[in-house]
């Protein structure tokens, strides 16, 4: 691929707030920078128009390259479309003819994020089909996937055209010469590179500490978080939008044992329409109980809010619940701002941070609670039906592989249980009681907790501090050139033709065992 000039295509199904379109934000310019050809133009092409806002910010990153916007309303997610297969099929197909149509006879580069999360599968065969067919260059950019806990997005009759898995890796995880595959964390990438030898890699998304935020205006976000809980007490700050896998509702826990005086704040709101029901909940609750919790402080068009890193800087401490990530942006964010965080130990990417050269001072695996705070029959009741209900959107086949939920497999006698392993509503069953019940309860099953509190009472939490290894991996020059090193990468052979269908079989193994089963995400019902 030799040439003179070369247009960048990235395909995404939206640019809402979130980690994949801080990746493109962050990543682009370097990209740009530092490929070996001119890139002439970027052209962002999704189901939605970006905010302006951010659109005009991106752009500037780029320091002149122009950037054209392509909207095809069928490259969104087909939950939120509700249109027919037909017309899906349709609208998807012509959306690709006039992306090829933008960027012409050119070179280009196509660069597809998240086509394995199963938002659009039309999209995803139609994409990897057209680059294979015509030899364009695409790589598939994967930070999450389908088979982690949403059958639903796959099940059913939303996509009618791939009730086969078959068919679902053929278009999620394609084989071609011209078609390349990356991971965000190691333990994904391993799976990728060994069934696509030399079509994938491990491409650790982009993190760069910026200069602290400045005095005044941390100052000033402490004052507007303030005016948003309505008092000058502690905020500790949950960054994440409102999702099931967040596992907000741990995290309020955590703040209620810790640091009782403290308010829990959320950043984003509710990103795709099957998660309200479970925002709504959340906040009918919080507000029937009194518990000090304010969820998506950024949502919506409020002048003058302060950003991310400058909330971060005026919380008193960070926390992230999360019960599945691909990479776990926060964490370092965290690091970053310079405050303490509280946050569970991921499996997946707990390895990555500790080779990145990060420690972590307050990190958990599971919070263990007594069986006494909540209706043990009346949950393991309800958890044995809606694992049968989520397994039988599986083939049978596949519903074989799936671990048994930690409840369900600790036998009729209650006995502590992690607080993630409980569907929501003995969750707030838990947080309903007095928080000083809770914590004589809770305590003696979580050994580090209560010098965490101590500790949280005399401002002496410990925060993280950023290694000088981190560079090495998470720089934008370093990610521009893993990104420049996989497409130009030199493969012996192109992958076999069931390599896709191949890869999906692990990742299945992988995905369902029972540490990877939590009843929040077996529906979006609360």
């Amino acid at each position: 691929m030799i040439v003179q000039t070369l247009q960048l295509a990235i395909v995404h199904n939206h640019f809402r707030p979130g980690g994949v379109r801080r990746v493109i934000e962050l990543a682009t310019p370097h990209l740009v920078a530092y490929w070996p050809e001119r890139i002439r133009r970027v052209v962002l092409a999704a189901g939605e128009a970006p905010d302006p806002a951010w659109l005009k910010a991106f752009g500037a990153r780029l320091h002149g390259t122009p950037v054209k916007v392509l909207v095809v309303p069928a490259f969104g997610y087909v939950s939120e479309l509700g249109w027919p297969g037909k017309r899906l099929k349709q609208g998807v197909l012509h959306g690709v003819l006039d992306l090829y149509s933008t960027i012409g006879r050119e070179a280009c580069l196509i660069w597809a994020h998240n086509l394995g999360l199963g938002r659009n599968l039309y999209l995803a065969r139609e994409l990897t089909l057209t680059c294979a067919v015509c030899g364009i260059p695409l790589v598939v950019h994967h930070h999450d996937w389908w088979v982690e806990n949403r059958w639903h997005l796959v099940a059913g009759r939303r996509q009618p055209g791939f009730r086969k898995l078959d068919a679902v890796a053929s278009a999620v995880l394609p084989s071609a010469g011209c078609i390349y595959h990356a991971a965000i964390n190691r333990a994904d990438a391993s799976i990728l590179e060994k069934h696509f030898p030399g079509l994938a890699g491990w491409l650790p998304n982009p993190v760069e500490p910026g200069p602290h935020a400045p005095a005044g205006r941390v100052d000033a976000a402490k004052v507007w978080l303030r005016e948003q809980v309505g008092s000058d007490a502690p905020v500790w700050l949950l960054p994440c939008r409102l999702l099931r896998r967040k596992n907000i509702a741990e995290a309020l826990l955590l703040t209620r044992w810790l640091r009782p005086e403290a308010w829990l704040v959320t950043t984003g709101g509710v990103s795709s329409a099957e998660e309200q029901a479970y925002a709504d909940t959340l906040a009918a609750a919080a507000q029937a109980q009194g518990w000090r919790l304010r969820l998506g402080v950024l949502q919506g068009n409020q002048a003058a809010r302060p950003s991310v890193p400058e909330l971060l800087a005026a919380s008193e401490a960070i926390l992230f619940t999360s019960l599945q990530e691909g990479f776990g942006l926060p964490y370092l964010e965290a690091t970053a701002s310079g405050r303490p965080l509280v946050a569970r130990r991921l499996p997946n990417i707990a390895p990555d941070l500790a080779q990145f050269g990060f420690t972590f001072p307050h990190c958990y695996r599971e919070i263990w609670v007594a069986p006494a705070l909540f209706d043990w029959r009346a949950e393991r009741e309800r958890q044995a039906q809606g694992f049968a209900e989520w397994k039988r959107l599986m083939p049978r086949q596949v519903a074989r592989l799936v671990g048994q939920p930690a409840l369900l497999a600790a036998g009729a006698t209650p006995g502590p249980v992690p607080f993630s392993r409980l569907t929501l509503r003995a969750q707030l069953a838990v947080l309903a009681k007095p928080v000083d019940v809770s914590w004589e309860l809770c305590a003696p099953l979580n050994p580090s907790l209560p010098a965490w509190r101590k500790g949280a009472a005399a401002g002496r939490l410990q925060a993280g501090s950023w290694p000088a290894s981190a560079k090495r991996w998470l720089s934008g020059p370093a990610y521009a050139r893993r990104f420049i090193n996989l497409v130009f990468s030199e493969r012996l052979a192109v992958p076999p033709a069931n390599a896709g269908k191949a890869a999906q079989a692990a990742f299945l193994r992988q995905k369902l065992r029972a540490e990877n089963i939590y009843p929040l995400l077996w529906n979006s019902r609360t």
